[in-house]
């Protein structure tokens, strides 16, 4: 009886979504993942998932082991990666979460090319804006943007996210261009819904104080480039991300409003869950994504 064969196909099984899908993944037939499986919960003398014929769910104790497993299974394979260091043995499952935007436009190639030194890595990306549970989902790590609401994961500052006030030159010279954050309530806002209305229209006036514009609002989305597109149709004004407007602003489809007000800069964060010891690999693609970002990432370079 293999303890950690059937963990692993339990995890398999969970992160996989079906018995056949984790038996690819571990190169046996689905027989064996569900042997193993049924083996585990006799052995713990419990349930550990819900199964019917459309899903599989985790039970209440199913959860609970499956965190405890995800941590055995990454401790276990960084204990057998920490006997070399030698960067060609670098291998393993790096399951990364992270923006959409972001992800699409600045972690593609970053992530190729990290693939392209570690050829024994396979990587599973989540390219989403949603907020994802690291340890009930099973990740190894998640890209963040913005405040860290959950003070339980561990982050590493990667690189910092300026934000800029565009509009395009058509709805400028349309409706004028505002020279102060107040004259943006005679303006359209285009609201990024992820964050609240305070947060995105705010300013810092030259002297330090900080300001609270009211745009009038007609379009909100929850991506970033959206309202990208939606500002160089020439529906609106809006604020954002760098790493997602200097594009537009650089092939003149936008231009910066507001330069004399600054607002306020956040951190783009690696965060891995809470409890774990952090793989190896994970350390390394933390590392790799820092050197590559870091406190003046190139996005920004010809702003």
């Amino acid at each position: 009886m293999d303890r950690f064969a059937d963990i692993e196909a339990l995890v398999a099984v969970i992160e996989s979504g079906t018995f056949s899908a984790a038996g690819e993944r571990l190169g046996v037939a689905k027989s064996v993942i569900s042997r193993r499986v049924s083996q585990l919960e006799q052995r713990l003398g419990s349930r550990l998932l819900h199964r019917t014929t459309r899903r599989l769910t985790l039970t209440d104790a199913g959860r609970h082991f499956y965190q405890r497993a995800v941590q055995i299974l990454a401790d276990l394979e960084d204990a057998e990666q920490g006997v070399t260091a030698e960067v060609t043995d670098l291998r393993g499952a790096l399951k990364l979460a992270a923006p959409l935007s972001f992800g699409l436009a600045h972690l593609s190639d970053a992530l190729t090319e990290f693939l392209d030194t570690y050829p024994a890595i396979e990587l599973n990306l989540d390219l989403n804006d949603r907020s994802i549970n690291l340890v009930e989902e099973g990740f190894d790590l998640a890209v963040r943007i913005g405040e860290l609401t959950d003070s339980t994961l561990i982050a590493r500052r990667i690189g910092t996210s300026r934000t800029v006030t565009c509009a395009s030159r058509a709805y400028l010279e349309r409706f004028g261009e505002p020279q102060h954050p107040d004259d943006l309530q005679h303006h359209v806002g285009l609201q990024y819904s992820n964050v609240s209305y305070r947060r995105q229209w705010q300013y810092a006036t030259p002297d330090g104080r900080m300001l609270h514009a009211q745009p009038q609002l007609r379009m909100r989305a929850n991506n970033g480039e959206a309202l990208a597109c939606a500002a160089a149709a020439g529906i609106g004004i809006t604020t954002g991300p760098t790493f997602i407007l200097a594009r537009y602003i650089n092939e003149g489809k936008l231009q910066r409003i507001l330069p004399d007000f600054e607002q306020p800069a956040t951190g783009i964060h690696a965060v891995t869950p809470p409890g774990r010891l952090v793989p190896r690999r994970v350390q390394v693609f933390i590392e790799f994504l820092a050197s590559r970002y870091g406190e003046r990432p190139n996005w920004d370079e010809n702003l």
